[in-house]
């Protein structure tokens, strides 16, 4: 509900309400600045134009419904003569297909890496511009976020019930996640739990660094290796307790065997090896999701193989043999 100053040369006052209950900062503006370019959003949200409660807050901020949002002047882009940009055809039809199961609450997309989950950062669209674009009207929202260059297992919640379950899981802990990432070196912890907590950073422009910090929040990985090239590599399942940002790429390098791939937390001369052997992109896949619905106990797991390109770089590395190199 907002304020009588609701013109759009003015500052406006909004309270989040049952709508914006548990809803991201940045999906909450993206509706209420309905017009205004998804960068323009962002920019705001980096200069402190938007307050949350009179204080700035992070685009992932989660919104109570006594919240207050302070909403600054902005000239929605159809009233400075701009149309909004239209989610391309050949991005919808990848979007479509990346499609793993689908029921009455939820969308599971084997998301493919070099794709955002939503526009921003130098990208128009994401995932949730082009399914909205394929189903018009639907209230379609992100359960749950992967990096760009992470590929695999993603939830979309068709419902704002839905939503809030999955969020409820999520922060409780009841959500299995396994992802699969190829890690330099030769790992020799066994089965390790890394519980560490992390801090995130943001650098001029709204970068993002996270590194292992005594302030940060409570971040547990639970990484088993099932494969070993040499000294050169190892293969892991982890499995995430949490999910914070970067979570298994700062984890990983913290414990001295950072992500294949990885150009912000990884090791440039073990990148440059495995290019030789054809990797283009950071070796992270989330294989697998899954979980219990609170209300009727139904349970719902997602699984996805490794793409072709990650497959085949695993044949080409150097195995290591029983009793030995």
């Amino acid at each position: 509900m907002s304020d009588s100053r609701d013109s759009p040369g003015r500052v406006r006052r909004v309270r989040a309400g049952p709508a914006g209950d548990g809803q991201r900062l940045d999906n909450f503006l993206l509706r209420e600045l309905k017009g205004v370019p998804r960068s323009r959003v962002y920019r705001l949200l980096r200069r402190g134009e938007v307050r949350v409660n009179g204080k700035r807050s992070r685009p992932e901020y989660r919104l109570q419904a006594e919240d207050e949002v302070r909403l600054p002047p902005v000239r929605e882009a159809a009233k400075v003569g701009m149309l909004p940009l239209r989610v391309p055809d050949t991005l919808c039809g990848v979007v479509r297909d990346a499609i793993l199961h689908e029921d009455g609450r939820i969308l599971a997309l084997n998301k493919p890496a070099g794709l955002a989950v939503h526009g921003g950062s130098g990208m128009a669209f994401g995932v949730i511009e082009a399914l909205r674009a394929l189903r018009p009207g639907e209230p379609l929202e992100l359960a749950h976020r992967l990096d760009r260059d992470t590929s695999g297992c993603l939830l979309v919640a068709k419902s704002r019930t839905a939503l809030r379950s999955v969020h409820a899981l999520l922060r409780e802990g009841r959500v299995e996640k396994h992802y699969a990432a190829l890690v330099a070196g030769d790992w020799q912890l066994g089965r390790k739990t890394i519980d560490a907590p992390v801090l995130t950073r943001l650098r001029q422009g709204g970068e993002r660094v996270v590194r292992v910090h005594a302030e940060g929040k409570a971040a547990i990985s639970v990484f088993d290796p099932r494969a070993h090239f040499r000294d050169l590599a190892t293969l892991m399942d982890v499995e995430i307790h949490t999910g914070r940002t970067h979570q298994i790429r700062v984890h990983a390098a913290f414990a001295g065997h950072p992500v294949a791939g990885d150009e912000k937390y990884g090791s440039r001369d073990f990148n440059r090896r495995m290019k030789e052997f054809g990797l283009r992109r950071m070796f992270l896949h989330a294989r697998a999701i899954a979980f219990r619905w609170p209300d009727s106990g139904e349970r719902v797991a997602i699984e996805v193989g490794l793409p072709e390109d990650l497959a085949t770089l695993l044949t080409q590395l150097p195995h290591k043999r029983r009793g030995g190199n």
